[in-house]
């Protein structure tokens, strides 16, 4: 029965929150003051917990206006308090919840004088930001510089600002293959900031880079924010970086009501900024603190946290916890040894359809992997047999445009007239766009051999293409050797070698995972003896595709993802692949002692699975024509034995 007030006072409903919590949330939620670290392991409730403590902050007097959520994305701070508003029958307006940058443009909208700009300042995107900051290099450098492009720039930029780091240390860490150019990106930097501030712009890291020089240097605004937000809850804590850390303690007040909630054991994104060190020395900064574990996961098997267990023991930095599990017991994760990286997307092709004819949906099955190259003949498998599958990683492995580009020069070898792949070729040297490769066409499109002719066309480049355009001659002279018609591996290390690598690096802030693409074609194509073998099968490959259409759409889809796009991600079954040293942890990672949170990694995988886990490596290397083997990952070697069972392509 409804209860009614009088003056139209809202309806209160009691939040029975020992009733909804376990004893863990239960404990977390109703922390009365002070600051609080929830470690919320994998699949233990931690929106629950972020929902109901903001319930409860309501429900004991908070005002709306004084309680600050930040989240990683604006959904998830509205979700929230969507929920919260349903569980006190309260309406939460006024709750200032959103990103870091959402909020950060609520506080500059009123006081951006202090951040020196001017009423009615812009923010641009990053397709703007790589705009200017071209636009600043073409500015600065009237000669043909090799420098790199916008995009690069703005990567270079924003991990300068959110990490706190120079910009040479950046570039040296990062780009290495720019540090004889340090000195360049410095001035055009210089530039890009000066033409901001002077069109009254910002870009998406100047708004937080503002909000924490305001609070710096202004106290007494400092102050009323702090005394504004009594309470402060930040989601997914492990994921911060520098800049964002520095803000959250400038902003808490007096009563330091400040509550992060996270897991250590997930901190998975340094390659973007974020720094472990924040949730890991957060008691140090807040010597007060109160440690609250969530372990109680309601996702996976005891089986499967069994391993997950095991697996993150072995890092030493980090905040001991064991989850314990609430479902059934059931099967034990298996580790398959396959004989090759083709054999390996066989054998899980073949699961998966049987998976499928035992009543399991595609849609409640992930395959996933270190690197987005690992999935390229798994893409391929279930293609040819017509499973249907989603890319979560990026796009599919032949429509990214680096593999379109290598393939692009292949086809010109093969066939001399297809006027598509030498205007895309054509549209890579530096300085030549859509007219200029128009003109180089309809020239040498009068040939009756277009490579012939090419060298003809150079009166129609301009002065800052022609290093570039006869490097591209030179690269399709030297491919149109007889060798590399019965070699496509090798065409396409050549190609890669020529020119091509240099271009990534210049134009792609990650180039080195486009790099890895484009060596793992080239081991693909040693199966082949024919470059125009080659080509046609790839392009029977995207007509199957296309064919296959919608079909089984109602037994959804397969979905294919790096561990890093599938963080936050469940599915009834999983498949961990590429389960090797060098790939799973990758190679980059053992040189750079990054071992630690590749083993997190590992770990984020694992505890994507509800029930069936799958660990699979290949044990002979396509790289010497699978005469060269591979070592398991030691991320598996170092498994106690009882944490799963091995089993063989004759066990399925």
């Amino acid at each position: 029965m409804k209860k009614y007030y009088l003056h139209r006072e809202p309806p209160v409903f009691r939040v029975d929150y020992e009733k909804d919590l376990n004893p863990e949330q239960f404990a977390a939620v109703m922390h009365e003051k002070g600051p609080a670290l929830v470690l919320a392991g994998a699949g233990t409730g931690k929106t629950r917990v972020v929902t109901y403590r903001v319930a409860r902050l309501i429900e004991g007097g908070a005002r709306p206006e004084n309680i600050l959520l930040l989240t990683f994305t604006n959904k998830a701070a509205s979700e929230m308090m969507r929920r919260a508003e349903q569980l006190v029958g309260r309406n939460t307006m006024g709750l200032f919840g959103g990103t870091f940058h959402h909020v950060a443009n609520l506080i500059l909208r009123q006081h951006y004088l202090l951040a020196g700009y001017r009423q009615g300042f812009s923010i641009i995107d990053r397709e703007d930001s790589r705009e200017l900051f071209e636009s600043c290099v073409s500015e600065i450098f009237r000669k043909e510089i090799v420098l790199p492009k916008g995009a690069v720039f703005a990567e270079i930029c924003s991990l300068s600002k959110n990490t706190g780091s120079a910009t040479p240390e950046v570039v040296t860490l990062r780009f290495p293959h720019f540090v004889n150019a340090i000195e360049e990106i410095e001035k055009v930097i210089a530039l890009y900031e000066k033409k901001k501030f002077t069109l009254n712009l910002m870009d998406f890291d100047d708004l937080l880079v503002s909000w924490k020089k305001i609070f710096e240097g202004q106290e007494k605004i400092r102050e009323y924010y702090s005394l504004k937000f009594r309470h402060i809850l930040v989601d997914e804590y492990q994921d911060t970086n520098k800049l964002q850390s520095d803000i959250i303690d400038l902003t808490v007040g007096g009563d330091r009501n400040l509550m992060v909630v996270g897991d250590d054991a997930q901190s998975i994104y340094s390659f973007r900024g974020a720094n472990f060190e924040n949730i890991l020395r957060f008691p140090e900064r807040y010597p007060d603190a109160v440690i609250f574990k969530l372990t109680t996961n309601y996702r996976s098997t005891p089986e499967i946290l069994y391993l997950a267990n095991r697996i993150i023991a072995n890092n030493r930095k980090q905040f001991s916890k064991e989850l314990h599990a609430v479902r059934q017991t059931g099967e034990s994760p298996n580790v398959v040894p396959l004989k090759d990286v083709f054999e390996e997307a066989e054998f899980v092709a073949s699961v998966i359809i049987d998976m499928n004819a035992d009543g399991r949906s595609f849609d409640d099955i992930a395959v996933l992997y270190r690197s987005h190259y690992q999935s390229m003949q798994l893409q391929m498998e279930l293609q040819r047999r017509g499973v249907p599958f989603e890319v979560r990683s990026g796009l599919k492995f032949f429509e990214q445009a680096h593999v379109k580009d290598i393939v692009s020069y292949l086809r010109i070898i093969v066939n001399p007239f297809d006027e598509i792949s030498w205007k895309r070729v054509l549209k890579l040297v530096r300085g030549i766009g859509n007219i200029t490769a128009g003109k180089i066409w309809e020239f040498i499109a009068k040939s009756d051999s277009p490579a012939d002719a090419l060298p003809e066309a150079y009166r129609t480049v301009l002065k800052k293409s022609a290093e570039g355009f006869n490097r591209l001659v030179g690269v399709l002279a030297e491919l149109r050797a007889e060798k590399y018609f019965s070699s496509p591996s090798s065409a396409i290390e050549h190609v890669l070698n020529n020119g091509y690598e240099d271009y990534l690096y210049t134009t792609y802030p990650n180039a080195e995972m486009r790099i890895e693409d484009i060596q793992q074609m080239s081991r693909f194509a040693l199966r082949y003896d024919s470059l125009d073998t080659f080509l046609s099968e790839l392009a029977l490959q995207g007509v199957a595709e296309t064919e296959a259409g919608d079909a089984d759409r109602a037994e959804g889809k397969v979905v294919l993802s790096t561990v890093h796009q599938a963080k936050g991600l469940e599915w009834e079954a999983v498949f961990l692949i590429g389960m090797n040293d060098g790939k799973f942890p990758s190679a980059k990672s053992l040189k750079s002692d990054d071992e630690e949170e590749e083993r997190r990694l590992f770990y984020v995988g694992v505890t994507r699975a509800k029930e069936d886990l799958r660990l699979c490596y290949p044990i002979s290397s396509e790289d010497w024509n699978a005469l060269g083997f591979l070592r398991p990952s030691r991320f598996l070697r170092e498994l106690p034995k009882d944490s799963f069972e091995e089993m063989t392509v004759e066990d399925v």
